[in-house]
């Protein structure tokens, strides 16, 4: 299921990874495959499951509400894995409805008002500028656990479409799917309705600053210490593989973006990452690719960035660098308070 990468198993692994192996298991239910894809990187892998946990997990906003913010975010980044996975959290959660509702994209069926609105907002976070982000659905105590969702899966749909098939599911069928989801869901049903303290995620990376573009985290503690932390590990790893004049270009180029999708030619990044030498191209292309057209990437862009950088942590890496860019960025979009 997991592509040109090898995941630490939960037998062979050790330190920091085996700590936040045991509290995905507690937390989440299971070990699933956008966690453990990012072994290779024990520090990453701390980071994206403290996001995750902190926004999604935890807190004080329903589940459901936040598994559809999940879902939805997912579905306009056309990322088939996750949608699956987050309809199939809907049905722990008996919103099988609502689940249904995502699959189909058939957005003015869902009855309860709350969730149909928190789609809405969901579906417009590529779209800067939306009425919908100016005035959102939910109340400024709640946005940094929403907002918080809404970046994390940003950033983990990027991560997927690169390196994940495109269901957990143990058949991609159309007509079996509506079955495997709701049987998958009872699994979960057990982890879903536990409660989970707040702020237990953080204690496995050291203390950061919350960067300014980050401050709609700022009023939940829990969340502002998960995502500050996440933010230094991804720019410390980023710092590492990727050179400076490429970073420096991918943000650049990353601030101007306005959401938009390129299509399914690569000519725009071809003619972006032109004026560099081979090595920095093979840097560039894999970054902008990742950050706006994740579906773009394919084996020859993989093997042309390994190349270079031949181990798995810098592969997962520079897609985590390049991910969370393109998070952070739609992230500046959503806070209206």
């Amino acid at each position: 299921m997991i592509k040109y990468i090898k995941p630490v198993s939960e037998a062979a692994a050790e330190g920091l990874v085996t700590e936040v192996y045991s509290q995905i298991k507690e937390d989440f239910g299971m070990l699933v495959e956008p966690f453990t894809l990012h072994s290779p990187s024990p520090k990453l892998l701390a980071g994206i499951w403290m996001a995750t946990r902190e926004s999604l997990v935890t807190g004080n906003v329903r589940r459901e509400i936040k598994e559809a913010v999940a879902a939805t975010v997912s579905r306009i980044n056309q990322c088939p894995y996750c949608v699956d996975a987050h309809t199939i959290m809907l049905h722990a959660t008996s919103e099988h409805k609502v689940a249904k509702a995502i699959s189909k994209q058939d957005d003015e069926k869902i009855q309860d008002p709350e969730i149909r609105s928190i789609v809405a907002w969901a579906s417009a976070t590529r779209s800067p500028g939306a009425d919908i982000l100016r005035s959102p659905p939910f109340s400024k105590q709640d946005a940094p656990e929403i907002i918080g969702t809404a970046v994390t899966f940003h950033y983990i749909n990027r991560m997927v479409s690169v390196l994940l098939s495109e269901t957990p599911l143990p058949s991609n069928s159309f007509l079996l799917k509506g079955i495997l989801k709701r049987i998958a869901g009872r699994m979960f049903k057990g982890a879903v309705r536990r409660t989970k303290p707040s702020g237990l995620s953080v204690e496995f990376l050291s203390e950061a600053e919350l960067p300014k573009d980050l401050n709609w985290a700022e009023t939940t503690p829990a969340v502002a210490g998960a995502f500050a932390r996440w933010a230094a590990i991804v720019e410390q790893v980023g710092k590492e593989i990727l050179s400076p004049e490429v970073r420096t270009y991918v943000l650049e180029y990353i601030e101007a973006w306005s959401g938009e999708d390129p299509g399914l030619s690569r000519n725009w990044v071809e003619q972006a990452i032109g004026k560099f030498d081979e090595k920095s191209q093979a840097e560039c292309r894999l970054a902008l690719l990742t950050a706006i057209a994740p579906y773009q990437v394919d084996e020859v862009v993989i093997q042309r960035f390994r190349d270079y950088y031949p181990k798995d942590d810098e592969l997962v890496g520079a897609l985590a660098w390049s991910s969370f860019t393109a998070a952070r960025k739609i992230g500046t979009w959503l806070s209206a308070y």
